[in-house]
């Protein structure tokens, strides 16, 4: 259930353990260590990191997939999202990205209070309890046994810490690739070192003067697309109006029902009652990646027909997800840079004629209640001229298209692609890691963005044994799986 209610602006790679690199003091050597989904060897460090923004000294968990030939190009660095989630949860973006591993390194920096950055999660990360007050409370007592810990995580500070990895590991000049809130890190860098930089890849963008937690708008307009395909899917409109039927269950949901809700794996009553604000949180993180959002006009439809399961099984989509906040962390950072410069009135308008109401922000409200960071607002972007690849899917429920287009006038020299019916996170999707690939290497000025159209959704899910495939279906989930497309990137935000 954490991974419904906390997906946030994640990234959503499978989660990537590694054996721990222990601290080595004098010069940085790095050890061998191993990453969850990535076969071969990563190098790990331990960087002590200092400074005005840092509090007190801390180490930073910093793993180095080596390019294999030598790494004449600038190193790559994956920027994480959240805020909250490590970037050593996304080693397994190795694999569909590969052949950018081949002539620069790809780093990974786990961000102060995230993965094995002395992770900072209140004992709540793994199962968030789905009772507010309760929830409320548990964040409470975090923070009081915290001493000055929430004040000194933020953005600025993961900013420095990067600058000061980059020197240490000796890198000239880096390029970045952000997803979801690691865009905003990513606009972050650029603005306060812009020399350090040589391009930027940002995927599912959240610029830095946006309000990227008013998500209810478009989640609403990421359901409505899925009703716009699902209608003229053969298969798929035979399940008639089934949003009508997922709007009456979440304003008819009930106590019992919330107590009585299947556990996904075990088809026993949920150990933690689902209540309704859950639900609806756990119908749009399905929007976050096309492949479970196929399955939610099924689960809907066999909901309102009494059969719980298949909407259970969109809970349990996300179950690995859970662990991949640190809950202190997100809390600092959205509270003191997002909740804070959000109105009630800016809630209402955006939860107005929306499936998902308040259900998202209601957390955040209640916890930021109880965790009080004093708000840190950055100056108005200055413009910049770092060549930027965009990234976007028209039916992303929390970064959409508009944000790339609208928002970030301040980029000189960018070039936005959009994956029509996707979701949150597109990078390895179809022909995507070949872009990047030529876009870094900077072969050209221009990229040919005609290849993206190939990208289409899953098909939708007929029955519960999943698709009614046609020979058109099947062609295109051939293709998609030999591109690397199924590693799921749009998840949890």
């Amino acid at each position: 259930m954490g991974a419904v209610i906390w997906g946030l602006l994640a990234t959503g790679a499978a989660v990537a353990q590694q054996s721990g690199p222990s601290a080595v003091p004098g010069p940085l050597v790095p050890e061998p260590c191993y990453g969850s989904g990535w076969s071969d060897a990563l190098r790990c460090y331990q960087v002590p990191v200092t400074g005005p923004q840092a509090g007190q000294g801390a180490e930073l968990a910093v793993l180095v997939a080596p390019a294999l030939n030598g790494g004449q190009q600038e190193p790559l660095y994956m920027l994480a999202g959240g805020p909250g989630q490590a970037a050593s949860d996304l080693v397994r973006l190795l694999n569909p990205l590969h052949k950018i591993n081949r002539e620069r390194d790809v780093v990974f920096v786990d961000r102060r209070g995230a993965g094995l950055s002395d992770v900072f999660d209140c004992g709540v990360s793994d199962s968030p309890p789905s009772d507010l007050q309760r929830f409320a409370e548990i964040i409470a007592q975090c923070y009081a046994g915290a001493s000055d810990r929430p004040v000194t995580l933020n953005s600025r500070q993961t900013v420095e810490d990067l600058e000061q990895v980059r020197k240490a590991l000796g890198h000239e000049k880096i390029s970045l690739w952000g997803g979801s809130w690691g865009t905003r890190t990513a606009l972050l860098y650029q603005q306060w070192y812009p020399e350090s930089l040589e391009r930027l890849v940002l995927d599912g963008v959240a610029p830095i003067e946006s309000k990227v937690f008013l998500t209810a708008q478009e989640a609403e307009s990421a359901l409505q697309q899925l009703q716009r395909d699902c209608a003229a899917d053969p298969v798929c409109a035979e399940f008639g109006d089934w949003r009508a039927a997922l709007d009456q269950m979440l304003a008819s949901w009930d106590r019992a029902r919330a107590v009585s809700f299947p556990d996904p794996f075990t088809g026993f009553p949920s150990e933690e009652p689902v209540e309704g604000w859950v639900l609806a949180n756990a119908v749009r993180s399905a929007l976050y990646d096309p492949a479970a959002a196929a399955q939610l006009p099924f689960a809907v439809d066999q909901a309102a027909k009494g059969n719980l399961m298949p909407m259970a099984g969109i809970v349990g989509l996300f179950a690995a997800m859970e662990g991949s906040m640190a809950m202190g962390l997100t809390f600092s950072v959205a509270c003191a840079e997002e909740m804070s410069r959000i109105s009630e009135a800016e809630i209402a308008a955006d939860s107005a004629g929306t499936f998902l109401g308040r259900a998202f922000l209601q957390p955040f409200v209640r916890g930021c209640a109880n965790w009080p960071v004093p708000p840190r607002e950055y100056a108005p972007p200055e413009p910049r001229a770092h060549p930027v690849l965009l990234i976007s899917g028209s039916a992303d429920p929390i970064t959409p298209p508009d944000y790339a287009e609208r928002s970030l006038g301040y980029l000189e020299n960018s070039q936005h692609l959009v994956v029509r019916g996707g979701g949150h996170i597109n990078s390895a999707r179809g022909c995507i890691p070949d872009l990047i690939l030529e876009f870094l290497g900077g072969e050209s000025s221009e990229l040919e963005f005609g290849c993206v159209a190939d990208i289409k959704r899953p098909p939708f899910m007929a029955a519960a044994f999943g698709p009614e495939f046609t020979p058109r279906q099947e062609a295109d989930v051939a293709r998609e799986d030999a591109t690397g497309a199924s590693v799921q990137e749009g998840g949890q935000p």
